[in-house]
């Protein structure tokens, strides 16, 4: 049953995915088992064929919505059993910014790997990002930026976290087609990714 649901999210089979969820629990696996062993293994799979060149995005975006479905059934049974995310981490695109095809990409890969996500959306400004961290008491903040004219207001929402005492807190992680390591160290961010997932691979090294 754990094979066939990871098998239904590689093929992107959101419906067979989410009916052989509802079976698995019927049948008495845990909602942890089924994250763990299926879902999760499934998502790893899908970032590494994507890093190998197996897989494209919007094959990804396929696959993390077929775990997007299975996920919505075991979220309230884990919630119940008191099962703690691995991190929480809170997204959006910046003020200024309204792209999200890649950021939504990376929030469903982190739901995938077991974290909690508070997608912001997009146009995010720094004020909201600091009132989430501090709402959520998130481990990690990622931002996104598809273009130039925006990415500068990535280094003002790291400068609101330290002025509202958060930073030392909180991870940083940027990306976006126009961002760089580079940048990423100028600016004082924790972290850079390329694609989602190197973005999921990144949180789940940092904590």
């Amino acid at each position: 049953m754990l094979d066939a649901i990871k098998q239904a999210v590689l093929d992107g089979e959101m419906e067979q995915a989410v009916e052989l969820t509802e079976k698995a629990i019927s049948q008495g696996l845990t909602a942890q088992k089924i994250l763990d062993e299926a879902l999760t293994s499934a998502m790893d799979i899908v970032g590494k064929e994507y890093e190998n060149g197996d897989r494209y995005v919007p094959e990804m975006l396929i696959s993390a919505e077929a775990m997007k479905g299975a996920l919505a059934k075991l979220q309230p049974l884990l919630a119940e059993a008191g099962v703690q995310p691995r991190g929480r981490i809170v997204i959006g695109t910046v003020e200024g910014d309204l792209h999200d095809i890649g950021k939504d990409l990376v929030a469903m890969m982190l739901e995938g790997a077991g974290f909690e996500v508070i997608n912001l959306g997009v146009e995010v400004t720094a004020d909201t990002f600091v009132q989430a961290i501090k709402e959520h008491e998130a481990n990690i903040l990622g931002m996104s930026a598809l273009l130039t004219t925006t990415m500068i207001n990535m280094p003002e929402v790291i400068e609101r976290l330290k002025k509202a005492g958060l930073r030392e807190q909180v991870r940083v992680i940027i990306g976006g087609a126009p961002v760089t390591q580079e940048y990423a160290t100028k600016i004082g961010a924790d972290g850079y990714a390329a694609d989602a997932a190197g973005a999921t691979k990144l949180a789940v090294s940092m904590l």
